[in-house]
């Protein structure tokens, strides 16, 4: 996935520092994360791992979504759940985050902490649906377009707020192979780091960095072809 531009990656990246995540399960406490230490520099990183693995735990620190029972997750040398404006993150489901009912005024909300006039968030909100192709289904109700529509425009939405990182929980998941290779051409044009959670090995191929997570452990970190090939292994040898 190479970059259409110099990368928007910021000073530091996101660092995550002897973090770890609990869950209570009854009167026990379970481990879902860690305890690990990473720094994300690279410009396309990939987090694979089976389901419930730690791959979206892990994202949802990176916004702050979820916040570390131990250590700190940072952006920028700041604590991550205050620079939700530098850190976009992109669902699964698209309806998770699709909360207007139509597209232009899902847009036009995400533009609503830079731009005050409502005529200008308009005006902006058109552009960006334009820029991704996506004009067509300004005033159509989230609920009329298809999965695949639904994701481009939920990726419109987020990359509206201008973040310089992406994170993203399994982006195609629920797309067929037509819109699946849409929205992975959208995404292969952005400037902005990117960091996927994804089963895919075809697309965790083409990252600078694949991160293979374990029962909330990082199993093997490194470039995609030795990572991918002994995750590989290590997945064959499980029972």
């Amino acid at each position: 996935m190479p970059p259409a531009a110099l990368p928007l990656v910021p000073e530091h990246g996101l660092e995550f520092a002897d973090v770890q995540v609990f869950a209570q399960v009854g009167e026990a406490r379970r481990t879902i994360l860690g305890p690990l230490s990473l720094q994300l520099t690279e410009h396309r990183i990939c987090l694979v791992g089976a389901n419930g693995s730690g791959k979206s735990t892990l994202l949802r620190l990176g916004n702050g979504l979820v916040r570390p029972d131990t250590g700190t997750v940072t952006v920028a040398g700041r604590p991550a759940y205050r620079q939700r404006d530098r850190v976009g993150f992109l669902f699964a489901d698209p309806l998770a985050q699709l909360i207007m009912p139509t597209a232009r005024q899902d847009i036009e909300l995400s533009l609503r902490r830079r731009i005050r006039s409502a005529e200008q968030r308009r005006a902006a909100a058109e552009d960006w649906l334009d820029r991704l192709g996506l004009l067509r289904l300004a005033d159509q109700s989230v609920h009329d377009l298809s999965g695949g529509e639904r994701q481009l425009v939920a990726l419109t939405a987020v990359l509206a707020s201008e973040p310089e990182i992406l994170l993203c929980d399994e982006p195609t998941t629920l797309l067929d192979l037509r819109n699946r290779t849409a929205l992975l051409q959208r995404l292969a044009d952005l400037p902005q780091q990117l960091i996927i959670a994804t089963h895919d090995l075809d697309l965790a191929a083409q990252s600078d960095r694949v991160i293979v997570l374990d029962q909330g452990t990082v199993i093997v970190d490194g470039p995609p072809e030795p990572a991918i090939a002994t995750y590989r292994d290590y997945s064959a040898g499980q029972p």
